[in-house]
C-alpha cells in the first residue's frame, strides 16, 4: 500500500508561493484483486473495514488462550492482528470489554502478574468451561461456513 498527501485548493494563483487553505488529502492506493482502490479522507486514510460479527471476537480470543496459554490483552491482540495477516486491529476499547465479559461468563480467568517489559499487567487464561464453549463456538462457526458455501455455490461468489 502506497500512501500520498495531496494538497488542498490554493488560495491565489498569482501568488508566486502558493499557500493551501484546505488541509491535505490523505490518498492511499490499495490493490484488492485485480482492482485499484483509492479511499480518501481529509483528516485521516481510511482503512477497508473489517468487521468482526458479534461472538467472533469471543471466539478469537477464546482460540488464542488455547493456542498460547496464559496473555495479557496487548499480547492477545497482537496475536489475533498477526493471524488475520494485519487485516484486523483491535483497539482497547474493542478487547477490554470483551474480556471483562468472558471473564464474567467464567470462560477466563484473569491474575495479575509482572509483563516481559517489567510492568504490571493482567494476564488472562482459559477456563474449563471456557474450553467447552471454544467447543461448541468452533461447531458452530464450522457449520455456518459450510451453509454459506453452499449458498455462494461453487465458487464463493454470489
Amino acid at each position: 500500500m502506497a500512501g500520498f498527501a495531496v494538497c488542498g485548493s490554493r488560495e491565489s494563483t498569482n501568488s508566486p508561493i502558493h499557500q493551501f487553505t484546505n488541509p491535505p488529502i490523505r490518498v492511499d492506493i490499495q490493490h484488492e484483486r485485480d482492482k485499484l482502490l483509492l479511499i480518501t479522507n481529509r483528516s485521516r486514510a481510511i482503512p477497508p473495514k473489517s468487521e468482526v460479527l458479534q461472538g467472533t471476537l469471543d471466539l478469537m480470543v477464546l482460540k488464542t488462550l488455547d493456542t498460547l496459554g496464559s496473555m495479557h490483552g496487548y499480547g492477545i491482540a497482537q496475536r489475533i492482528q498477526q493471524v488475520s495477516s494485519q487485516l484486523l486491529q483491535l483497539n482497547q476499547g474493542t478487547l477490554y470489554p470483551a474480556l471483562l465479559r468472558l471473564e464474567q461468563k467464567g470462560w477466563i480467568a484473569a491474575k495479575w502478574g509482572v509483563s516481559d517489559n517489567n510492568r504490571r499487567a493482567k494476564f488472562y487464561s482459559l477456563t474449563r468451561a471456557g474450553r467447552r464453549q471454544l467447543e461448541r463456538e468452533a461447531q458452530d462457526w464450522k457449520r455456518i461456513v459450510e451453509m454459506m458455501g453452499r449458498v455462494l455455490g461453487p465458487e464463493g461468489a454470489p
